[in-house]
C-alpha cells in the first residue's frame, strides 16, 4: 500500500501529538486565551483518557499543545543562516502533560467549567461515572518546574488524587453522556443496558456532591445507549441515540416512563453510534452509524409515523464513529470513521451545473458538500472543533492525535 502524502497547500496549521497509550476519547478545555484566536502560534488544553491494556495503568490526562504554528510557518525551505535554522527550534510545538489514575479504561471524558473549576466526567470501563476537579492538572502544565515535581511524586509516592464523585447505581459500563450547556451541573449518563440518569450539582458551585436521580430514563432497554446530547438551548431537553436504530428526545422534567416525547424508529440499518445538535439552528441534528451513513434530522418531523431524514450521505465506507456541528458555522459539520478518514461538510453548497466533471468519475460521484477529506490516522475514535479557535479540528485514534486546520473551512 503507497504511503500518503500530505498536501500542506491545503492546510492552514497541521501537526500530530502522541500520548503514550491510545486515548480514545477527549474533550476540549475551555481556556482564558480569549474567543476568535486566529494568530498562530497557537496554545490549547484537552482532557484525555487512557486505553491501556490492564485496567490499573490507565490515566486521565490532561494536556497543554502549545506553540501550534501555520503550515507557512513550519515549511520555510528558504531559510539558510544560521540564526534562521535557530529560529526553527522556536517553530516545534510543545506538548505539556499532567495526569491522574483511572480505575479502568477512560470510556468516554466531557469536561465543563463551573466558575473557577474544571471539571471533567469520566465513563470507566468498570461502570462507574467520575467526576475530576481538573484545576491541580491545568496549573501543573503551566510551569515546568511544578509539573516535574508533581512527576516525581507520582513516579516514588505512588499518589493516587481521588475523584471528587463516583456513581456507581449504573447496572453496566456506557460511553453516553454529556453536560448540559444550559444550566449549571447538570450531566446525562447513559449505560449499555439502555438506562439513562441525570444528575444535578448539590449547589451553584463546583463542589463535591451530585444528586443522582436513581430513576433511569429507559426507553432504549434493554439495547446500549451509544451518544447523548443536550439541547444547546432548553435545559430538560436531552437527545439520544442508540443500538436499538433509534433517536429519541427526552423532557427530563416527566416522570421516567412519560419522559420520551419524541422518537425516530429506525433511524438507520444498524446501531447509531453518534448524534450532535446544531448549536446555531437548534432544530437540527446529525447522526452517524455503523451502516456508514450521515443522517441530518429536522426535529420539528420527529414523532410522525414517517420520520424521515432531510439529506443521507454515505460517504465513509466503515462505522461512523464520530460527527460533531461547527460550534459557529451553522451549516458546517465534521465526521469521522473506521475507515481512517475525516470528512468536512457544508449543507450550504448545491450542485453547480457549469461544473464538468465528466472527465474524472471520482468527483462527480462525490457529493457537493463534502468540502475536505483528511486521511493519516488508524481507525478514528472522536473529533471536536475547537470553539475558541475558528476553524480547528483536533481529531484522535489508535495512532494518536491530529490537530489540523483546512482551507476549507
Amino acid at each position: 500500500m503507497a504511503n500518503l502524502e500530505v498536501d500542506k497547500s491545503a492546510y492552514r496549521l497541521l501537526h500530530q501529538a502522541q500520548s503514550g497509550a491510545p486515548c480514545l476519547s477527549f474533550d476540549i478545555i475551555q481556556d482564558d486565551s480569549g474567543d476568535s484566536r486566529e494568530i498562530y502560534p497557537l496554545s490549547m488544553y484537552i482532557v484525555s483518557g487512557t486505553q491501556a491494556s490492564k485496567a490499573h495503568i490507565n490515566n486521565l490526562i490532561v494536556m497543554k499543545l502549545s506553540n501550534l504554528t501555520g503550515v507557512d510557518e513550519n515549511d520555510d525551505s528558504d531559510s539558510e543562516s544560521e540564526s534562521e535554522d535557530e529560529d526553527e527550534d522556536d517553530k516545534i510545538p510543545v506538548m505539556s502533560a499532567a495526569s491522574v489514575k483511572h480505575q479502568g479504561c477512560v470510556n468516554r471524558v466531557r469536561s465543563k467549567r463551573i466558575e473557577d473549576t474544571t471539571l471533567a466526567a469520566t465513563w470507566s470501563e468498570l461502570g462507574r461515572v467520575h467526576i475530576w476537579n481538573l484545576n491541580k492538572q491545568l496549573q501543573a502544565v503551566e510551569n515546568d518546574a511544578s509539573l516535574a515535581l508533581r512527576q516525581k511524586k507520582n513516579e516514588n509516592l505512588d499518589i493516587d488524587e481521588n475523584a471528587l464523585f463516583t456513581f456507581k447505581g449504573h447496572l453496566a459500563e456506557g460511553y453516553g453522556i454529556d453536560w448540559c450547556p444550559t444550566e449549571i451541573g447538570t450531566l446525562a449518563t447513559g449505560d449499555c443496558k439502555g438506562n439513562i440518569h441525570i444528575w444535578r450539582i448539590d449547589g451553584n458551585s463546583a463542589g463535591t456532591t451530585w444528586h443522582v436521580d436513581q430513576r433511569p430514563l429507559n426507553s432504549h432497554a434493554p439495547y446500549s445507549v451509544e451518544d447523548m446530547q443536550w439541547s444547546p438551548n432548553e435545559r430538560n431537553v436531552l437527545a439520544s441515540c442508540s443500538v436499538d436504530k433509534s433517536i429519541k428526545i427526552w423532557d427530563t422534567r416527566a416522570k421516567p416512563q412519560s419522559a420520551c416525547m419524541l422518537t425516530a424508529a429506525n433511524a438507520h440499518s444498524s446501531d447509531i453510534n453518534v448524534i450532535s445538535w446544531n448549536r446555531k439552528e437548534n432544530q437540527f441534528l446529525v447522526s452517524g452509524g455503523d451502516d456508514g451513513m450521515i443522517c441530518i434530522w429536522d426535529l420539528r418531523q420527529f414523532g410522525s409515523t414517517s420520520t424521515s431524514p432531510v439529506a443521507i450521505f454515505k460517504q465513509h465506507t466503515a462505522p461512523v464513529t464520530t460527527v460533531e456541528w461547527h460550534p459557529q458555522e451553522t451549516t458546517v459539520f465534521a465526521s469521522g470513521g473506521a475507515d481512517d478518514q475525516i470528512a468536512q461538510w457544508d449543507l450550504s453548497v448545491e450542485i453547480d451545473s457549469s461544473d464538468n466533471t465528466d472527465n474524472d468519475p471520482t468527483l462527480a460521484n462525490l457529493p457537493p458538500q463534502l468540502l475536505f477529506i483528511h486521511q493519516g490516522q488508524n481507525d478514528i475514535k472522536e473529533l471536536h472543533w475547537h470553539p475558541q479557535c475558528p476553524g480547528i479540528l483536533i481529531s484522535t485514534a489508535h495512532s494518536g492525535f491530529n490537530i489540523f486546520r483546512t482551507i476549507s473551512v
